[in-house]
């Protein structure tokens, strides 16, 4: 079979593709432009993607394909309708990256929460040797015990982060579409009410778009904490952006946005500067293992579907 990766710089440089290899052909491009995409795919018969969006007219440029998969757990980027009209199936990962991902939110939130960076520029800055003082106290910062922390989403990566927000001290509330009952659930705009730290772990969808929009942002307490590990548009930007320079939001942590990456016309940013914002480049998924398990399951699902077996397929 002939195997095209299509965006492999996203999965890093520092991996091995010889369980790919070891299946067929394999040709890799660290990334493919809207131009070069119609004759990268024509010959393909498993193109191995990421953040490519694959389109109803991409398919009808590639008659050989037979399998699309996805090297990460959200597969919004390819057209499902499309891909089962032109009889190709499509895989994606999950659960690859749940310790990596609930990691980055509990990082986010601790550093947040602690003011981590201003304490620590405070000692490399010479400040702290030079003041005479043995400890330094400003900002203000908050303990996490006792908080109430709500999980917005809860697969994998929201229970994780509930399991880690628990064993802080943390009340849990969790919205989902279906109640749990292991969870003290509730409703979103009580969880916006009554959370004082706020994580987002759902799938983008007709749902969820802008579900954390400009009236819900209003609900939340004064000096709230907002972290969105999960897709951009899951928020109105916009508002989030305003609800920090007004002050609504004591903090707010983010690895991904609606454009990716997002250029200077984009409302954050206006936050690029502000003590109070934790933005990085969508790496929360991305530790190392994490990457590592990704790729071996993307070959396990190229195996399988040439076995005749069904697995992680989404179509």
């Amino acid at each position: 079979m002939h195997i095209v990766m299509l965006d492999a710089a996203t999965l890093g440089d520092d991996l091995s593709f010889d369980a790919l290899r070891a299946l067929g052909s394999l040709t890799v491009f660290p990334s493919t432009t809207p131009s070069e995409l119609f004759a990268r795919v024509r010959d393909a018969e498993v193109l191995v993607l990421n953040k490519i969006k694959i389109t109803d007219e991409v398919l009808a440029n590639a008659p050989r394909l037979r399998l699309i998969a996805v090297t990460a757990t959200g597969f919004d980027n390819v057209d499902l309708d499309a891909a089962r009209a032109h009889g190709v199936a499509v895989c994606n990962v999950p659960g690859y990256s749940t310790p990596s991902v609930v990691q980055l939110t509990v990082a986010m939130a601790l550093s947040l929460s602690t003011n981590l960076p201003a304490f620590s520029r405070h000692v490399s800055s010479g400040d702290y040797s030079r003041g005479g003082v043995a400890n330094c106290l400003i900002p203000v910062f908050h303990e996490l015990f006792g908080k109430t922390w709500g999980i917005v989403g809860y697969g994998n990566i929201g229970r994780g982060v509930a399991d880690v927000a628990r064993a802080l001290g943390c009340r849990v509330l969790v919205y989902r579409r279906t109640r749990d009952a292991s969870s003290e659930s509730t409703d979103i705009d009580t969880l916006c009410r009554e959370s004082d730290v706020i994580s987002l772990h759902t799938p983008l969808n007709d749902g969820t778009r802008h579900l954390i929009d400009a009236r819900r942002l209003s609900l939340m307490k004064q000096g709230a904490i907002l972290i969105n590990v999960a897709r951009g548009a899951v928020t109105d930007e916009s508002a989030v952006a305003d609800a920090v320079l007004s002050g609504k939001l004591g903090g707010f942590g983010c690895d991904v946005y609606s454009t990716e990456p997002f250029l200077e016309d984009h409302p954050f940013y206006a936050l690029l500067d502000d003590p109070r914002v934790c933005l990085t480049p969508h790496m929360a998924w991305g530790s190392y293992e994490a990457r590592v398990r990704c790729l071996e399951s993307v070959a396990d699902n190229v195996s399988a579907f040439y076995e005749g077996r069904r697995q992680n397929r989404v179509d």
